[in-house]
């Protein structure tokens, strides 16, 4: 079955002339990774490549080969063949489908267990550590060698949704992908130290003012982290910034859910969840109309920093009463 879909796909893609890629709000390395990778792929056959975030390119990611080539604005008109990589629904890349052209073509890659299944052809694997495992074998379906451009967006897609290879997604597959990566002739030392090694100090910034709010529920076992909206302004730090804050609550001792509350505007609130051993944040997530992993997930929620604190607490304190065996 998979491999029928990825042959469906490369067979929409050899016969497009153009493509649009698009990857999700707050981007991140196997977003924007995978995003690149297959652009500079579909390049080398000679398509016309179009390359869509909403948001600016995180500071430690414009490393990225590519990186420079993505924009913020859609392109007019749209091409008919559009690739969705790394989101779970439209919404994740800020689109309506009223924004679509009749008879277009949405091809969707993604590893996230909450995707919708929007495209017209749908390449979703939850047991992938990251999109950029799906994307590595699109692109070797596409007969386009691995070079150091394309290996450097892929290694950084996948190191970074496993954590450097920690978190519970890396599987044997992972490591012997990475290590074909790492053939190619990548400075795997030069990602990590991009990645995981330089931080701008506005995002240290944005890290001093989390912890400063940091609290702790159900007897330690839920940590919550605000950001207010005149934190990010103060800070002089975009919202990209914000990547890996929520890490530092999940990580202390006796955690096992740690919530990240983003305040964007008064009234809309982006939310990180991100669990250890057993708490399903992707259900929780789903609650509130997000989605995502079963050990990380996310939502928006338009309503006030208040209200959307007292509506995750609570539900997190009433699935903590329920218990691990639920």
């Amino acid at each position: 079955m998979e491999n029928d879909v990825s042959t469906l796909i490369a067979n929409e893609l050899r016969k497009a002339p153009e493509v649009a890629l698009f990857s999700h709000v707050s981007p991140d390395g196997d977003c924007l990774g995978s995003m690149l990778a297959l652009g500079l792929a579909l390049k080398k056959l000679g398509k016309k490549v179009f390359l869509y975030n909403p948001d600016a390119v995180p500071h430690n990611l414009d490393f990225l080969p590519g990186a420079e080539k993505v924009q913020n604005e859609l392109p007019h008109p749209l091409p008919r063949t559009l690739c969705f990589v790394d989101c779970t629904d439209l919404r994740r890349v800020n689109l309506d489908p009223s924004q679509l052209p009749e008879h277009t073509v949405i091809l969707n890659i993604d590893h996230h267990i909450s995707n919708l299944n929007f495209g017209t052809i749908n390449w979703v694997k939850p047991g992938a550590s990251a999109s950029g495992e799906i994307v590595m074998n699109l692109i070797q379906e596409l007969g386009v060698p691995l070079d150091q451009e394309i290996a450097t967006n892929l290694y950084t897609a996948i190191v970074t949704d496993t954590g450097s290879f920690q978190y519970s997604n890396t599987t044997a597959k992972t490591h012997r992908q990475a290590a074909d990566l790492m053939e190619s002739g990548i400075d795997f030392l030069h990602i990590h130290h991009c990645i995981f090694d330089q931080k701008p100090l506005a995002q240290v910034e944005l890290l001093r003012r989390g912890l400063t709010e940091l609290k702790l529920y159900a007897e330690g076992q839920l940590a919550v982290m605000t950001l207010h909206q005149e934190d990010f302004e103060e800070a002089g730090a975009t919202e990209g910034l914000s990547e890996g804050v929520i890490n530092n609550a999940r990580s202390i001792e006796g955690v096992e859910v740690a919530v990240l509350f983003k305040e964007i505007e008064p009234q809309k609130i982006r939310i990180g969840f991100r669990s250890n051993l057993w708490f399903n944040v992707n259900e929780l997530a789903a609650r509130f109309g997000g989605g995502g992993h079963k050990r990380a997930a996310g939502c928006t929620m338009e309503t006030s920093l208040d209200e959307a604190k007292r509506s995750v607490i609570k539900a997190i304190e009433e699935e903590f009463n329920i218990g691990r065996g639920h």
